[in-house]
C-alpha cells in the first residue's frame, strides 16, 4: 500500500533532524534521534520494491510518511534538501513543541515559521519549499 502524505510540518521536523545532527544514514538504513534525544527510531530502505518503512509513530500507526523517512530521503538525495531552512530549525525541541500545542501542527508549524521569519527567512520560501518536498513524495510512490 502507499504510504499517505504527512502533515506540512513533518518536512520542518525533518529538515531539523538534519541541521541537529541526529541522523546516522547508511545505504539503505538509519537510525534517527528524536527531538529530545530519549527516542531512536529506525528506517529501512528497500529501493527495488520501492518500499521504505520506520519505526517512529506516525509511520507505523498512522500511515502517513514520519519525518525520519522524510529526513533519511533528504539525506539519500531522493527529495530536496535546503540548508538555509534547516539552519534555522535547528534546536527545536518538537516533542515538547507538540506537547504545548496539543499535537495541533499547525500551531507548531506557525512556531517555525516564526523561528525562520526570525532569521530572515520568508514564510512564502518556507512554504514553497515544503510544497515541493509534498510534490516530491508523492511521485517517489512510495509503499509501506
Amino acid at each position: 500500500m502507499l504510504w499517505n502524505i504527512p502533515p506540512k510540518v513533518k518536512v520542518l521536523e525533518a529538515l531539523s533532524t538534519i541541521a541537529d545532527g541526529r541522523i546516522r544514514a547508511e545505504k539503505n538504513f538509519a537510525r534517527v534521534k528524536s527531538s529530545n534525544l530519549e527516542k531512536e527510531y529506525i528506517v529501512r530502505y528497500f529501493p527495488d520494491e520501492r518500499r521504505i518503512y520506520s519505526t517512529d509513530n506516525a509511520s507505523k500507526f498512522h500511515h502517513y510518511i514520519g519525518y525520519p523517512i522524510i529526513a533519511f530521503l533528504m539525506i539519500k538525495g531522493l527529495l530536496s534538501f535546503n540548508e538555509r531552512i534547516a539552519s534555522c530549525l535547528k534546536g527545536i525541541n518538537w516533542n515538547s513543541l507538540n506537547k504545548k500545542f496539543k499535537r495541533n501542527y499547525k500551531l507548531s508549524e506557525e512556531y517555525a515559521l516564526k523561528k525562520c521569519e526570525e532569521k530572515g527567512i520568508k514564510r512564502e520560501e518556507v512554504g514553497s519549499f515544503i510544497e515541493k518536498v509534498l510534490s516530491e513524495l508523492k511521485e517517489l510512490k512510495l509503499e509501506y
